[in-house]
């Protein structure tokens, strides 16, 4: 009777009254609210961790529920994307507590005696994407809840789980906890067995009841509209399912429907398992099951299996399978396959589907791409080949290719220069420069070269037989390369894990390589590698390494034992062994002798039978001039000996050294023969001696201290460096002496030839000027300027004369012919800048940093002055080789000025201005001004002026008009510093960073420039020699290159632009893990290695001033006529191979164009492609297309010009000890493309600001701050289950490709980095299964992509010859997409067969009455419809089926960018700002029945008007919300049902000026260059108010300090100075502007209030300060101490009446940016203003313009009165603390750069120090700790703390971050 009250049922819930909390208890996240789907409330269990976050019925544990129903029912719903914990306390008839506990997180089935565990599988909705995904990749769903998680009806068989798992009896239900994250209906507990979805009378007719089955009960029933089944709906899981299951078991979905005569089990222990029909998805769950708990092993994914594909039509000669063996012409390259690849084993399948796979480990199923109009061919390719066909097209590109060949490199050293080694065979010496190994042939001076380090060699080893060679690279963490010298291969590559590796030494077998170097705390570290593996392509890995407190100058492996080795340095010399894995060393007793500084070392060579290996004798040198011989064996000292100075006799005749007491010289090295024995000493002499040093018998004197000396390997000469980069060799046996090399000994700043002698000059910052024989390179005169630099320097065209301009400002004109000085002129003060001469010879022109220009008469030798202007060439423009231009025929000189925007043309014999060209103005869509650098003629009778723009632009300009010819976009990283064009004008060559770049002038081709690595240094000049077969580059060294372009007749030219073209590049190149290995070949600087193109797109050219007939324009005029000549004949590569790698288009038929693309890789395709010289081939009729120009589409990303650099080191925080955490993220990124994206099932919002992707919670406000991009984000896609977003943003540090994140949303990690396209990430698209990611790339890259997602392996790559703006998969197919580019629609099918993948496009074209359009957008309909959008606004819309475009209309007057499509309704963003909301019902019914139709009409909703261009957005299923970016940083809620529009993210359109914070801190104001003021909640961080001036850019902001006017939030006020000169102050309370002041003729620069708020203190970019009353709005007085220099700070605080002896309770100072700061004291009361200190910062001397330099920056420290803290640009990077009262001082903390922003901390003794490498430190001036925090793209240019200390506001240009303050 006990159980008769729980008949027939028990709701749980209402029987304890859960509501009450009384009777059971909640932790953690529990809430109610009310669920749209149930109809009513339900339980919403949240949180991270279960433990604490749950409802547990009863109360306590000593407690009992008492429930002795024998089924358990649970209405719940697992949250999407989350896991969840069940634990049910059963007792048993013994009174054995038992718990049952199931979870999506437990992967397997476990149980003990008391405890049992299972896995929980959760269901999908009806014909999803994901109940798709658990018929094939099963293991899959083990895990979170999909996105479309349903309703779910649990039932548990209590009785049967106790009895079969563990062989009890079940007593009652004790206890029910239910743990985070799931919502929850109720429980129910019975002794029958209910059925969902069942109505009572079909119950009855079934005779369910038979069976113990009953409908489910009302109250327990989830709600099912009319028409609709229950089973559609929601999820019904029985468990255990199957009485003849096994018990290993997990819960399942298990939906059976008796209403259809179903047979359901019964009590599987009371009855025999009856047979169950179930429904092929349960049987695919029932399947699942058994492979999660059967022991096989299964492979860790399935295919994908669809079973229908829309028909894509193909005009094919005859059936698929005979096409099959079809092309035998495909051609396969070898070399490109990784080692050990392999395919990853597929099942096979019957069906006919598309099989999406992808291939681990490379043998990579790649395809070729054929296209005709009456075949179709598949091909089975096991690796990597060319992209072919039948009918092969050139890839258009710059050929020859490589067009550059490194010949000659004049320089040495770098690093150091004690690091010269023979080659085995005495014929060769092999000697670092810079970044490049050399290798010289000492008989004819040939040199080759091994290219790869990215730094400067610091260290270099051979083994015993010159095989292999080692090297080392400088920088934070070594790079150690391993060569084969004779085939100059880099044979492998490792970090050394030490920094700065200063030696090295290889055994001489060359199996063990020791190094030494410094460790992170600057102890002294030796590590020993193995090295036998490497020629066996193994790795090199770490045999031993130890940490020793001692100094080490020189470590070597002896030669008889390769586990042996000695070190010296000072005050020890050491034996080291390798032994059972440690390292370890012991000393020599050293004796008298232990004070010595040790510089080298050398064994004696030779071996004797008698003796043993180590019985020989040790040579160690020292700093003191002492020799000292070991005995290696007995580790004993034999012999000291010392070198002395020479004795000056009488007869001033110097007497040979010897060895006595006295002062030494000092031994820099030492080198050891059989038979003699050489030093090297800093008295500039190498000496050889024998072996007992009796005597001298050869020695040789040099310019400088020796560095180093060598004994060759026979013995015969003598290797010889110095410290002043000279390097050469004394022969024994003729006793003469032949120098190798000289080299200036810092950057070479500039240089000039002389084309008639075959001469070139050069000047360096080692203050030398120099004279080089082009054909021997051999130095010839050398010029020494000991205490001024020579800047520029210009050979006379005719005359054996040369003029080099100097730091003093003085013009130097030298004769080679009697090597003396001809004039001097003194007409400049700053440093010359430019200098050159007229082509005649006869005028010579010179600039000065001053901006002084002159020109000079130099007919005759002694030239003379004509006229001097001053103040005409730009004083801010960066300096360089290329200041002044002057025109081939001798008639215009050209230059940058006045100033830095302007270029100025003038006549220049007269130096009469002809032309003034402003190009700040050329680029519309920049709100920074562009600036010039560099200019260039080219050659007449072009005339074309070529100026190089500060936003990474070349503008090719006409040189008499000024007019806009062309611009070459994103020419190098940075900026470029030099530009020359050839005499023919076919050539451009540009420098900038560190490579050297070729271009076509007419950017004719698809890749139209070639680049080249190889300095180390930023290049400073590139030209041409005056004949034209070299190339000259300098910076680090001076590199002479063979021009290998072929004469205008032999050049080839190509004439076919294929629509399409597919590769897959070698998997190394997709790898995120692998070292990037720049080496190829030793003998020229290979073309795979250049990093092609840097930070941004290749050129985009712009020939909008180009007159335009058609689009044929951009090719040379004589490209028509030869195209005809050549057609239908056999053309030949110029560099002598068949191009098989480009596909060619047939004739389209009515428009259309069906391909088969198989994506294929080879070398020869990342070359240089040409013709195919052996078959004809039709040609494409109509336009050839316009490569890299800017499509006209808004559609692409185009990154914001940055001038910062990513920071080279980063003080990372100890991990749980940060001192900051990023809080908030105030700002959205308009900038980019699609990078927002929201999720309205799972509630995933996130969206990109800079190079952070910030996750938002939409209903908390709460922020998640996802860092690791090295850039600007470009745009987003996240997966439909939510579990995965994508992020794309371009290179980091070392990279030569853009960077794509791929992240997991639930912890927020980075799983996965890969790089793949070369410039920008456009757009990404998940397909709808989520097994595949498609990513394209911007109108430079026209890459294509695809990607597997279980791996992110690269599975195939598209390259395109035409921009493609937008790709989207079909949700209907998973094996379709489309993108969309110019005037044409490519539908593409991924189709496999076996291991086999190819890609079919078909390429539909728009109707001709659409006219020549861009589709710049797309989206799919779920019924068979394609929408796409135009750039001229337009939308067209397509049937998937057939292809075609059968509808079109007007939908915007501009660029439609964006379309989303649902059901009936379609959503369109524009460039006008409007987006739009259309009613397509009647398109469906048009596409089906035609003309037939009822109506062929679109329905415009609603429209609304947004403040940008729409760059994004998403909506939910229905359409009726959303969510839309704007180019505004702004991002909308939009409704259309309530016709709202709600502001849910905003920030600065551009650069953020300044942050101010109310006094009580509730409150921010920032300001902008937009003209606007916002006022933030520093609660919600949610803008409250903004104050908009157009026109004008609020430079600096101030908030009242206190109440002007009335007390309390009434009287905050704001007061903003703007560019006008103007100062506006606001009301907050009243939001309205109360005052108007115009103290300033220029752009105010500071603001501030005075301490009381009675006062505003304003300074202007002219160094003026304004005293103004914000009660009268006048003007008190105006400080001009400062004029000249504009004013960087303004701050006031309090002080004691009369403290520092003067009146006035105010302290202020002002600080300007020439590094002056003053302190003032004032009463303004009493209408005082005092100054009473004046402080003036030194710096070095700067080329570089004012505004280019680190601001000055001031601020008073707030924990110490009195003091005052300075940053600026100085002799060194650091900050300094002033005292006012000691007038010094006294404090100083260095900085690794220099200062871009600075803010004190209140409340703490803390700096925010923020810099232009992006990052922000933090540093403890108490402890002078410092933390480096990265989170900015940009150059951090503003903190703030607010006046609590508690929180930290820093910005870069527009992009604001809320710091918290964690430290105390």
């Amino acid at each position: 009777m006990a159980k008769v009250w729980q008949h027939p049922y028990l709701n749980v819930f209402k029987h304890f009254k859960v509501e009450e909390w009384k009777r059971s208890t909640k932790e953690g996240d529990v809430t109610t609210f009310m669920d749209k789907t149930l109809k009513g409330t339900v339980y919403r269990i949240r949180g991270s961790i279960p433990a604490s976050n749950y409802i547990q019925l009863p109360k306590t544990s000593t407690q009992t529920l008492g429930l002795t129903g024998h089924y358990l029912y649970l209405l719940f719903k697992p949250m999407p994307g989350k896991c969840f914990v069940v634990h049910l306390d059963v007792t048993t008839e013994d009174s054995q507590v038992v718990r049952i506990s199931f979870s999506n997180l437990f992967k397997e089935f476990k149980s003990t005696a008391t405890w049992l565990q299972f896995p929980f599988i959760c269901g999908a909705a009806k014909g999803s994407v994901y109940e798709c995904t658990a018929r094939t990749s099963k293991q899959d769903l083990v895990g979170v809840a999909p996105a479309n998680v349903r309703w779910t009806c649990l039932m548990l068989d209590l009785h049967y789980i106790l009895s079969m798992y563990l062989n009890r009896r079940y007593s009652h239900l004790k206890s029910i906890k239910l743990c985070s994250n799931l919502l929850v209906k109720n429980l129910y507990t019975s002794d029958l067995l209910f059925e969902p979805g069942v109505m009572f009378s079909e119950a009855r007719q079934a005779k369910l009841a038979f069976h113990g089955i009953s409908p489910m009960p009302r109250e327990m029933a989830f709600p099912v509209p009319k028409g609709e089944n229950w089973h559609d709906r929601y999820d019904y899981i029985r468990f255990p399912s199957d009485g003849s299951k096994l018990p290993y078991d997990s819960i399942q979905k298990g939906c059976s429907n008796p209403a259809e005569g179903v047979q359901v089990l019964e009590d599987p222990i009371r009855h025999l398992p009856r047979p169950v029909t179930l429904t092929k998805a349960v049987r695919d769950r029932v399947s699942l099951i058994q492979q999660i708990t059967s022991p096989k092993d299964m492979p860790r994914w399935s295919p994908l299996v669809t079973k229908s594909i829309p028909e894509v039509h193909l005009a094919t000669s005859g059936p698929l399978e005979e096409a099959y063996s079809g092309d035998q012409e495909f051609s396969r390259v070898e070399g490109l396959q990784a080692a050990g690849d392999s395919t990853v084993p597929l099942h096979a399948t019957t069906d006919g589907g598309i099989h999406v796979y992808a291939h681990r480990m490379g043998n990579v199923a790649i395809h070729s791409v054929g296209i005709s109009s009456d075949e179709t061919v598949y091909t089975k390719i096991t690796g990597p080949e060319v992209l072919s066909s039948k009918k092969a097209s050139p890839c258009r590109r710059l050929l020859p290719d490589p067009i550059l060949k490194l010949r000659t490199i004049i320089g040495f050293g770098g690093c150091s220069t004690k690091w010269a080694l023979w080659t085995k065979n005495s014929s060769a010496v092999v000697y670092p420069c810079h970044a490049i190994i050399i290798t010289m042939q000492i008989e004819t001076g040939e040199q080759r070269f091994f290219i790869g380090h990215t730094d400067k060699v610091s260290a270099l080893t051979f083994n015993g037989n010159s095989a292999l060679l080692a090297s080392a690279q400088m920088g934070h963490l070594s790079m150690v390369r391993l060569w084969d010298f004779q085939k100059g291969k880099c044979l492998s590559m490792f970090k050394t894990h030490v920094h700065s590796v200063s030696s090295l030494s290889l055994s001489y077998s060359g199996t063990v390589l020791c190094g030494i170097g410094k460790d992170g705390h600057g102890k002294t570290m030796v590590v020993v590698w193995n090295t036998a593996q490497v020629n066996q392509g193994g790795e090199v890995v770490v045999l031993a390494k130890a940490h020793t407190d001692v100094d080490i100058q020189t470590l070597k492996i002896a030669f008889f034992d390769d586990t042996r080795m000695v070190s010296c340095g000072r005050d020890n010399v050491r034996l080291w062994r390798v032994r059972s894995g440690a390292l370890r060393s012991c000393p020599v007793n050293l004796g008298e002798y232990h004070s010595l500084e040790f510089t080298d070392l050398a064994f004696e060579k030779g071996h004797s039978a008698e003796r043993e290996p180590e019985d020989r004798t040790l040579f160690v040198c020292s700093r003191s001039g002492h020799i000292l011989e070991i005995d290696y064996k007995n580790v004993t000292i034999r012999n000291a000996r010392r070198l002395l100075p020479s004795q000056i006799q009488h007869s001033h005749r110097r007497e040979k050294q010897t060895f006595n007491s006295g002062p030494g010289i000092a031994i820099n090295s030492i080198s050891v023969s059989s038979t003699f024995c050489a030093t090297a000493s800093e008295d500039g002499y190498v000496r050889l001696w024998p072996l007992d040093f009796s005597a001298i018998f050869l020695e040789a004197e040099h310019e400088g201290p020796m560095s180093s000396v060598s004994i060759s390997p026979d013995s015969l000469k003598v290797l010889c460096t110095t410290s002043t980069g000279n390097l050469g060799y004394l022969d024994v046996q003729s006793r003469g002496y032949n120098t190798l090399m000289r080299s200036h000994t810092d950057s070479v700043l500039a240089f000039s030839v002389d084309g008639l002698r075959k001469q070139m000059a050069t000047v360096s910052q080692d203050n030398t000027i120099r004279i080089w024989d082009l054909v021997s390179m051999q130095q010839l005169y050398d010029f020494t300027a000991s205490d001024e630099m020579p800047c520029t320097v210009a050979f006379h065209p005719a005359q054996q004369i040369f003029a080099c301009g100097f730091s003093s400002g003085v013009v130097r004109t030298f004769s080679l012919a009697g090597s003396d000085l001809l004039m001097e002129h003194k007409q400049h003060r700053g440093a010359v800048t430019g200098l050159t001469f007229s082509p005649d010879g006869n005028l010579m022109f010179s600039s000065c940093s001053h901006g002084t220009l002159a020109l000079y008469n130099c007919a005759a030798q002694k030239s003379h002055v004509l006229r001097v202007l001053a103040n005409v060439v730009s004083q801010d423009a960066e300096h360089g080789p290329n200041t002044l231009a002057v025109s081939g025929d001798g008639r215009f000189l050209a230059f940058v000025g006045p100033s830095k925007y302007t270029v100025t043309v003038m006549d220049a014999h007269s130096l009469d201005e002809l032309l003034r060209i402003d190009v700040s103005i050329l680029d519309l869509d920049s709100t920074n001004l562009d600036s010039a650098l560099r200019i260039c003629f080219a050659p007449m009778p072009v005339g074309h002026l070529l100026v190089s723009t500060s936003s990474n632009k070349v503008l090719v300009l006409d040189a008499k008009t000024g007019r806009l010819v062309r611009e070459v976009s994103r020419v190098h990283k940075l900026s470029c510093s030099s530009l020359a064009l050839s005499e023919d004008a076919r050539y451009l060559l540009t420098a900038g960073d560190r490579v050297v770049k070729v271009w076509d002038y007419q950017m004719r081709f698809d890749i139209n420039f070639q680049v080249y690595i190889g300095h180390s240094e930023p290049v400073r000049q590139v030209a041409f020699t005056p004949d034209q077969q070299h190339v000259i580059s300098i910076g680090d060294a001076i590199f002479l290159w063979d021009f290998l372009a072929v004469s205008r007749a032999e050049s080839p030219k190509a004439d076919i632009h294929p629509y399409v073209e597919s590769l897959v590049p070698p998997r190394a190149e997709t790898s995120s893990e692998k070292l990037k290995d720049f080496t190829s070949s030793a003998n020229e600087i290979p073309r795979q290695s250049a990093p092609l193109p840097s930070l941004a797109s290749p050129p985009c050219l712009d020939i909008s001033s180009i007159h335009q007939a058609g689009r044929d324009d951009i090719f040379s005029e004589s490209d028509e006529g030869e195209e005809a000549g050549l057609k239908g004949s056999s053309r030949e590569a110029a560099d002598g191979y068949k191009d098989h790698s480009t596909l060619v288009m047939e004739e389209p038929v009515e428009n259309e164009e069906t391909l088969v693309v198989r994506p294929k890789v080879s070398q020869e395709c990342s070359r240089s492609p040409s013709h195919s010289g052996n078959e004809p081939r039709k040609e494409t009729k109509g336009p050839e297309p316009q490569h890299y120009i800017r499509p006209d589409s808004y559609r692409h990303f185009t990154p914001r010009f940055k001038a910062s650099v990513l920071p080279k080191r980063v003080l990372y925080p100890p991990a749980g000890n940060e001192g900051l955490k990023l809080k908030a993220v105030i700002g959205y990124n308009g900038n980019g493309r699609g990078n927002m994206v929201w999720n309205p099932d799972t509630g995933f919002f996130a969206y990109t600001c800079g190079c952070v992707i910030v996750v938002e919670d939409l209903h908390s406000g709460s922020q998640q701050h996802w860092i690791g991009h090295p850039e600007e984000i470009s745009t987003l896609a996240v997966s439909h289950d939510a579990q995965v977003l994508a992020s794309a943003s371009g290179q980091g540090n070392g990279d030569s490709r853009c960077q794509i994140r791929i992240w997991n949303v639930q912890d927020g990690t980075c799983q996965k980095v890969i790089f793949h396209h070369e410039t920008q990430v456009q757009a990404m698209a998940y397909s709808r299964d989520d097994r595949l990611l498609v990513t394209l790339g911007d109108y430079s890259d026209r890459t294509l992509a695809l990607w597997n997602t279980h791996t992110y392996d690269l599975m195939s790559s598209t390259h395109f010859l035409e921009p493609v703006h937008e790709v989207a998969f079909n949700p209907l197919f998973d094996g379709e997409l489309a993108c969309v580019g110019r005037g044409a629609v490519a539908f593409w099918l991924i189709e496999q067969r076996g291991a086999d993948i190819s890609l079919k496009v078909h390429r539909a074209a728009i109707p001709d009455m659409v006219g020549l359009v861009e589709l710049t957008s797309l989206c799919y309909s779920t019924n068979y419809l394609l929408y796409s959008g135009t750039n001229t606004g337009q939308i067209c819309v397509w049937d998937t089926q057939t292809n075609r475009c059968f509808m079109t209309w007007e939908a915007d007057e501009g660029e439609i960018g964006v379309l989303l499509c649902c059901g009936n309704r379609l959503v369109s963003g524009s460039n006008t700002k409007r987006i739009r909301l259309w009613s397509v019902a009647a398109v469906q019914e048009l596409r089906l029945k035609g003309s037939d139709a009822r109506s062929s009409s679109v329905l415009l909703e609603h429209e609304m008007t947004l403040d940008g261009t729409i760059v994004g957005a998403t909506f939910d299923d229905s359409l009726d919300m959303g969510i839309v970016g704007t180019t505004a940083g702004t991002l909308w809620y939009i409704n259309w049902a309530e016709s709202t529009s709600i502001r849910l993210i905003s920030g600065h359109k551009n650069k953020v000026n300044e942050v101010t914070f109310s006094p009580g801190e509730s409150h921010c104001a920032t300001c902008g260059e937009d003209g606007s003021v916002r006022v933030w909640s520093l609660a919600s961080m949610e803008l409250v108010v903004q104050f908009q001036v157009l026109n004008q850019s609020c430079q600096c902001l101030a908030w009242s300090p206190i109440p002007i006017s009335r007390s309390g939030a009434e009287g905050q006020h704001v007061v903003a100075g703007y560019s006008d000169g103007t100062i506006r102050v606001f009301s907050i309370s009243r939001t309205e502007m109360e005052l108007k002041m115009h103290p300033h003729s220029v752009a105010l620069t500071a603001i501030a209030y005075s301490a009381d708020g009675e006062i505003i203190l304003s300074g202007g970019k002219d160094g003026l300060m304004a005293v103004s009353s914000p009660r009268t709005g006048m003007t008190i007085r105006v400080l001009i101490d400062h004029k000249g220099s504009p004013i960087t700070v303004i701050q006031c605080t309090r002080k004691q009446y009369h403290d520092f002896g003067i009146e006035g309770g105010e302290l202020w100072l002002a600080a300007s940016s020439d590094r002056r700061v003053s302190v003032w004291v004032s009463a303004w009361l009493k209408d005082k203003c005092e100054l009473i200190d004046w402080l003036s910062f030194p710096a070095p001397a700067s080329l570089e313009a004012p505004s280019s330099l680190p601001p000055s920056l001031a601020a008073f420290c707030p924990w110490d009165n009195g003091v005052l803290v300075y940053v600026g640009f100085g002799m060194q990077k650091e900050i300094l603390f002033y005292s006012l009262r000691q007038k010094q001082v006294v404090e100083k903390i260095p900085l690794l750069h220099f200062a871009t922003s600075l803010s004190l901390s209140p409340a703490a003794h803390f700096l925010a120090v923020g810099f232009n490498e992006r990052v922000l430190s933090l540093i403890d001036c108490t402890t002078r700790t410092e933390q480096d925090f990265v989170g900015h793209d940009d150059s951090i240019h503003l903190c703030r703390f607010t006046p609590s200390g508690k929180r930290l506001f820093t910005a870069s240009y527009n992009e604001i971050l809320v710091w918290e303050i964690t430290s105390t």
